[in-house]
């Protein structure tokens, strides 16, 4: 159909459905609801042509060449999904479990913040450049109330200055939390995968029957794009987590990183990185600074916005629609699933298993703790805080 025909056919349409048709048929069509309502005057100026021949001259008309018309923002700007994307680098939250994302920011506030940048478009244009980047409109879901801090806008602001700060510097950012625990066996996944014929799995997921309990740690690298998960079968502690993330600054972002000594580690409040975990901290002092000669600085993600850590969207989610359906009946198996997750923008990941046993209840005196060399900021101190290695010799400007 061209233009008019279209204009025509949506007027038609939004009649049928009564009072809403015209934002209906604007929602479903992607056509503006001017558009529709000039199809509806076409219309009746048609209905009014009392000949068979002034009805042929309405319908005729002026129409553009095939291409003509306007060009879309994107087509005669595409900066434009640059400076969008950066835009909401720091307020996205998503899903660990898949694909999906949100922002915090209204589409007035984002069409505002465009126009000071430089791009004049409307909220609809706006509306349309998120659903390509991904975005989708959700309503609201009713849950369990959950406590919600004060400080919470607070610390996402400060979370931000942070990262722009090390990334400004070139320094490494790293986004860390542990994946849902998985069970290793022959055991019933969601999901659906392309086969000829269904793979059979157990009845019954018992944890007796299976192999072992997989633990995935996860770590992200936010300035490189790249991502390691280490795969723990005892316990999910303190230990184990900063364990994790030695290893992975020995094998990968050492080399990533050459001559970097400071490190910015984003976590969530609760968990084996917990902000309340004192173990947490002394094995960060004793593994990863005094060891490696860094200087840590970590920012905790307040309680109940988990999702909104890198990590959960950039790597948890790739790596669960990755093995969606598919039963992972060995730690190899896992590892390998892993391994293979990639993504259009360059996403690779590294996995390894974490042999040892992490016991649970690892107890830390007040005197411990005061021997930490642990600076707390002066902003928010129980969520942001640096740890420096108690060796000398670094340069911490590096």
């Amino acid at each position: 159909m061209d233009d008019k025909m279209c204009r025509m056919w949506a007027a038609c349409e939004a009649q049928v459905l009564g009072p809403r048709g015209e934002t209906i048929v604007a929602t479903a069509t992607g056509l503006s609801t001017i558009e529709i309502r000039t199809g509806l005057e076409e219309l009746e100026r048609l209905k009014k042509s009392s000949s068979k021949e002034s009805r042929w001259r309405s319908q005729r008309g002026r129409q553009r060449r095939p291409g003509g018309g306007r060009k879309l923002v994107e087509l005669k700007d595409p900066s434009i999904m640059t400076t969008l994307e950066q835009m909401l680098e720091y307020e996205t939250a998503g899903d660990p479990m898949s694909n999906q994302k949100w922002k915090r920011s209204s589409l007035k506030n984002i069409r505002k913040r465009l126009n000071e940048e430089g791009y004049k478009v409307s909220r609809k244009t706006v509306s349309r450049l998120l659903k390509k980047l991904g975005y989708s409109l959700k309503a609201n879901r009713k849950i369990q109330h959950k406590y919600k801090s004060p400080e919470r806008d607070q610390q996402f602001q400060y979370i931000t200055l942070q990262r722009r700060t090390f990334t400004e510097a070139g320094l490494p950012i790293i986004s860390v939390d542990t994946k849902k625990k998985e069970l290793i066996g022959n055991f019933s996944r969601k999901g659906k995968t392309w086969r000829r014929k269904a793979e059979e799995v157990d009845e019954y997921d018992f944890p007796s029957n299976a192999v072992c309990r997989a633990i995935p740690y996860g770590i992200y690298d936010v300035t490189s794009n790249a991502g390691c998960v280490f795969v723990g079968t005892s316990n999910d502690t303190a230990a184990f987590a900063v364990d994790a993330i030695s290893r992975w600054w020995e094998l990968d972002g050492y080399f990533r990183h050459v001559g970097k000594k400071q490190l910015l580690i984003l976590a969530d409040g609760g968990g084996s990185n917990s902000w309340r975990s004192r173990a947490w901290k002394k094995n960060l002092q004793e593994k990863l600074c005094n060891k490696l000669g860094i200087v840590v600085t970590v920012c905790h993600y307040p309680t109940g916005c988990s999702k909104w850590n890198p990590v959960e969207r950039r790597l948890f989610s790739y790596i669960s629609m990755n093995w969606a359906g598919k039963p992972l009946k060995s730690l190899e198996i896992m590892l390998a699933y892993i391994r293979g997750t990639t993504t259009e923008p360059g996403l690779k990941v590294k996995a390894f298993l974490l042999s040892g046993t992490y016991e649970k209840g690892q107890r830390v005196s007040q005197k411990e703790m005061e021997q930490l060399n642990l600076q707390p900021h002066s902003t928010l101190p129980d969520w942001n805080y640096t740890i420096r290695p108690r060796s000398f010799g670094f340069d911490e400007n590096n």
